[in-house]
């Protein structure tokens, strides 16, 4: 969008929310750049230059506005409706790779060289991955900086930094002030946490931003109605779960607000906070673009009264693919509360034990890995003889490596793989591209819910003809699913109390 140039002025003349996170406007002559929405009074047009990326505005020297601060804006939805090499390269940049990897590990992921990558980043994003790297740190260590009593030394491990004196700079050159006058600043707002539960040692409490509207009954009640015991519950307004990450464990509790979803992390080593906050992102589907999806369904007249009732419903996701494909197999065919008791078996047999930070909480285990699951007898699983062989034969290619599945997955090329396992049907395998790999465009027409819905609303029942139908709601047939879903008496549809 950056290079629309009329579009861009309208969006920034107007203060228009909806497309920060689309581009930023670097101003040349004060030396800056905001987001589209910044409240100062915006500068001649003739002075403004439009950038895709934070990363492309540093590199080019400018520093973040004080106001509008543009890199706590929500990340661009356009990573997560493609599945190319320059979507699956920013969700991994986003997930840490480049930090833990280095570029060659993140090329090596994507099956292109590194300087394929450089080159594709750059001509879309004006940024390569180790800038675009770098402005997630200076975000991740601004907002531990602003809104938690870390000592800086933490916060700039916790960011990613390599030492001391890298982090001062870069929160020097991006923020044109030291990490010292960002705390003062803050604490003059009043965003830096006194003495209490915020400063337990590798506890963390922030604020995740969204595009508005956002609709969490769906979001939150589908998460709580399919929690699984020891791994996942809902507790004092708050969807909580364990999380396995690259350096150790962690537990969040996400609640969802009018204006952003309150997040608190408890994680045993600090450097996982950024890998931590993209994954929670991923499961709330936080940078989905809802004007656009709910724009497109509403020119349905079918769909348009189901929008208007409760617009901006998001598609409740993962933290963990491989997880949720396992938890799919044990889903089939079964109800919710079945597929949380198969779940639970196997969470006490052979999950690994997690200490839950809140002493009433009910948090127990990771969920087990692959290679956990794939040494286990097939005989105890209290399932029908098919579905063993299903699900055995999933967690094999998982703990192998035959069976990739994650952010950097290709769409496509991963259902090929689902769908060539056995008892994998349509079902099955688009509704782990739904939830485990984030396709917006994934479909279940043979969902017994959809149908039921189709029939209420007046579309086609069957799966031909309703695929058929559906055509004009690409590419959103994903957040169609959850519209229709809803109009069905579930706990799914419900916010718990």
């Amino acid at each position: 969008m950056y290079t629309d140039t009329e579009r861009c002025v309208r969006a920034v003349q107007s203060k228009d929310a909806r497309f920060d996170g689309w581009f930023f406007t670097a101003v040349r002559t004060t030396g800056i750049y905001c987001r589209p929405s910044c409240p100062a009074v915006p500068p001649k047009v003739e002075n403004m230059t439009f950038l895709p990326s934070a990363a492309a505005c540093q590199q080019n020297g400018y520093r973040a506005c004080k106001r509008c601060r543009p890199d706590t804006s929500p990340g661009s939805p356009e990573w997560n409706a493609r599945a190319d090499a320059v979507a699956r390269a920013m969700r991994l940049i986003q997930d840490g790779v480049v930090d833990r990897e280095g570029v060659p590990g993140l090329a090596s992921r994507l099956g292109y060289s590194a300087r394929q990558v450089e080159r594709q980043l750059g001509a879309e994003l004006g940024a390569g991955p180790l800038a675009l790297a770098r402005a997630q740190r200076a975000q991740t260590a601004r907002l531990l900086i602003e809104t938690s009593g870390l000592p800086m030394g933490d916060i700039a491990f916790a960011a990613g930094f390599s030492s001391i004196r890298t982090f001062n700079d870069t929160v020097r050159e991006v923020f044109a002030l030291a990490p010292s006058e960002l705390r003062a600043r803050a604490a003059g707002r009043g965003a830096v946490p006194g003495p209490g539960p915020a400063q337990v040692p590798g506890t963390i409490s922030l604020r995740l931003p969204f595009r508005a509207p956002l609709t969490p009954d769906n979001l939150f009640g589908h998460l709580a109605a399919t929690a699984v015991p020891g791994v996942e519950e809902w507790r004092a307004g708050a969807y909580r779960r364990t999380l396995r990450l690259p350096y150790g464990t962690g537990v969040v509790a996400l609640t969802p607000r009018p204006d952003h979803i309150g997040c608190r992390l408890a994680l045993t080593d600090l450097r996982d906070l950024t890998i931590a906050i993209s994954r929670c992102r991923r499961l709330l589907d936080l940078d989905a673009d809802p004007e656009a999806v709910d724009e497109q369904l509403s020119s349905d007249p079918l769909l348009a009264p189901l929008v208007a009732k409760a617009p901006g419903r998001r598609v409740p996701r993962t933290v963990d693919a491989e997880e949720f494909a396992v938890r799919a197999v044990l889903g089939q065919q079964v109800s919710t509360a079945a597929a949380r008791t198969h779940a639970a078996r196997l969470v006490r047999a052979l999950g690994e034990p997690v200490t839950d930070p809140d002493p009433e909480g009910g948090l127990t285990h990771l969920f087990p890995t692959s290679q956990a699951l794939a040494g286990m007898d097939p005989e105890a699983l209290a399932l029908p003889r098919s579905r063993r062989t299903t699900f055995t034969t999933l967690v094999s290619a998982l703990a192998d490596g035959s069976l990739p599945l994650g952010i950097d997955s290709d769409w496509e090329a991963a259902r090929a793989r689902l769908g060539a396992l056995p008892g994998f049907g349509p079902w099955t395998t688009e509704i782990i591209a739904m939830r485990a790999l984030g396709d917006p465009d994934a479909f279940i027409p043979a969902d017994l819910g959809i149908r039921r819905a189709a029939t209420s609303l007046g579309l086609p029942s069957t799966p031909a003809a309703l695929t058929a139908r559906a055509a004009h709601w690409r590419p959103w047939r994903a957040y169609a699913v959850q519209y229709l879903w809803a109009t069905e008496d579930h706990p799914i549809n419900v916010l718990p109390a």
